[in-house]
């Protein structure tokens, strides 16, 4: 399997151009990782450089069958904060045994250190980074004018990522059919008396997540003076548009369960990881329980555990069927 961009002579006139979307976002790279593994860089306007994605292309793909308007299912997946990119669902679980023989296509794009799946409201200037408009418009444009991205999808993710699906599922109703949340905290402006305050937690990810924007509030402003910009991208506030899609939630509760191993070189403390999970579980039974309320029905999985990639692989491996039951 060779890429669109690598199939070709570039000096033939018969070429066809690298697939861009409306607005010039571009192709400008491509290479092959791994079977069914391609590696796109895509220069964004939305983000005012560029940022690479990783596809697990599905069984039968071929640059004949692209060009010829086949299209394929699709799954996204989002990675979560702080070392995050767009190989961490390849190198952190077993997506190609997991996922590689479901005949859908699955688009794990980059979202930025603490990007938080947002365009970013720049104390009302707006401009980069703009993660949503780069994920939902500039790249579903270019997966489907290029690649045979098709129409039916369905979206998941891990940590931020898993707060990311469920805002992106709300804020774009009919884009995706399923929706999935490993370890997101799905109430953004959850606080309790406990000390569990998902704004500080923002604050300190933007912060510490390496992003040229030094001051934090240029995400979504203050959670107090800008509230209105935070409920517009919180999942708990957003809960009645997602009627109509599948839903699964899971999360640990914050004790150290079955894979809870401090390996060497691990960014996060131990206590790190609990508290973490204790948000995302504290928020999580919150939000099922208004889905209950509003007569939306999702699967939930609350388990015993932290905030570790193994737990989220598992989590994929036991929500697949409910999205792929959506879109396949």
């Amino acid at each position: 399997m060779v890429g669109l961009l690598a199939s070709v002579a570039p000096d033939d006139p018969a070429t066809p151009a690298a697939p861009c979307s409306d607005d010039g976002a571009v192709v400008v790279g491509e290479r092959e990782v791994g079977p069914r593994l391609l590696d796109l860089t895509v220069r964004s306007p939305a983000l005012a450089g560029a940022a690479r994605v990783r596809l697990l292309l599905p069984a039968g793909w071929s640059r004949d069958g692209v060009l010829n308007g086949r299209t394929w299912p699709v799954l996204w997946l989002l990675h979560g904060g702080g070392r995050g990119d767009h190989t961490s669902w390849t190198a952190n679980t077993a997506l190609e045994r997991i996922a590689g023989g479901e005949g859908v296509m699955v688009v794990m794009p980059d979202g930025g250190r603490c990007g938080n799946y947002s365009d970013w409201w720049n104390h009302g200037a707006g401009g980069p980074p703009q993660w949503e408009t780069f994920h939902l418009t500039e790249l579903r444009q270019i997966l489907e004018r290029g690649y045979g991205a098709g129409t039916r999808r369905a979206i998941a993710g891990a940590g931020m990522g898993g707060t990311g699906a469920l805002a992106y599922a709300a804020r774009h109703r009919g884009l995706f059919r399923a929706a999935a949340s490993f370890s997101g905290a799905l109430d953004t402006l959850y606080r309790d008396d406990t000390g569990l305050d998902v704004p500080d937690l923002i604050e300190l990810g933007v912060a510490t997540g390496g992003s040229r924007f030094a001051d934090w509030t240029d995400l979504w402003g203050d959670p107090d003076e800008q509230r209105p910009v935070w409920r517009r991208h919180n999942p708990f506030d957003l809960a009645d548009r997602l009627a109509g899609v599948r839903l699964y939630l899971s999360s640990g509760d914050g004790a150290p369960g079955p894979y809870d191993r401090w390996r060497p070189g691990d960014p996060l403390t131990a206590r790190g990881r609990e508290v973490l999970e204790r948000v995302a579980h504290r928020s999580g039974t919150e939000f099922a329980a208004k889905l209950r309320r509003l007569g939306i029905p999702a699967s939930t999985h609350f388990y015993q555990g932290t905030h570790r990639w193994p737990y989220w692989g598992r989590e994929l491996d036991c929500a697949l069927p409910v999205l792929l039951s959506e879109i396949t």
